[in-house]
This record gives C-alpha cells, sequence and structure tokens, in this order.
C-alpha cells in the first residue's frame, strides 16, 4: 500500500486569527487570492512584485502553487469578494452619484 507524502505549501499559512482564516503569505499579510486576482487578469510576476513591493518571487511562486493545488478554496474566496464589492456598489453608489 502506498502512503501519499503531505505536500505542504513555503511560505503558505492558514491559521484563523491571521487574515481571516484565509491562505495567505507569511508574515506580509497578503492572501493567496490577492495574487492570484493579479494574475488572473495578466499581470506579470515583475507587476505583481511591482504591486506588492515587500514580497519577493519565492513567495509569488507559492501563492500560485497553492492556488494551483486549492482551485476550488481560492475561486470561492474570489467569488465571494466580487460579490461583495458588487453588494456594496449597489447600495451605496446611487448615494455617491446622488452628491
Amino acid at each position: 500500500m502506498t502512503t501519499l507524502a503531505k505536500v505542504t505549501h513555503p511560505h503558505i499559512v492558514k491559521e484563523p486569527e491571521y487574515c481571516g482564516g484565509k491562505a495567505a503569505l507569511a508574515n506580509t499579510r497578503v492572501r493567496v487570492m490577492n495574487v492570484v486576482f493579479l494574475h488572473k487578469r495578466g499581470k506579470t510576476e515583475a507587476e505583481i512584485l511591482e504591486t506588492y513591493p515587500d514580497l519577493n518571487r519565492a513567495q509569488v511562486y507559492a501563492a500560485l502553487a497553492y492556488y494551483y493545488d486549492h482551485k476550488d478554496e481560492i475561486e470561492t474566496e474570489l467569488r465571494e469578494a466580487d460579490e461583495f464589492v458588487q453588494q456594496v456598489a449597489s447600495r451605496y453608489a446611487p448615494h455617491l452619484l446622488a452628491k
């Protein structure tokens, strides 16, 4: 019987009291979904590092590796964030436009 090795993701933490329990890069408070958001919009590694200058290449690639190993989890986070933005925009945009 073969035992599968446990996959770990260096640089990634996922703890209830850190970034709301979302997967994040250790000691940065940058969530994996933030890096993935930029990546999915066609941003290059250099552009992601420009947006988050405190990150290094290894951290960017660790976030992307985590994403590809946990795609459903991160896609759900992205979808929930987008829904929240849409709710806020629909609630407050009319008031802001009226001013």
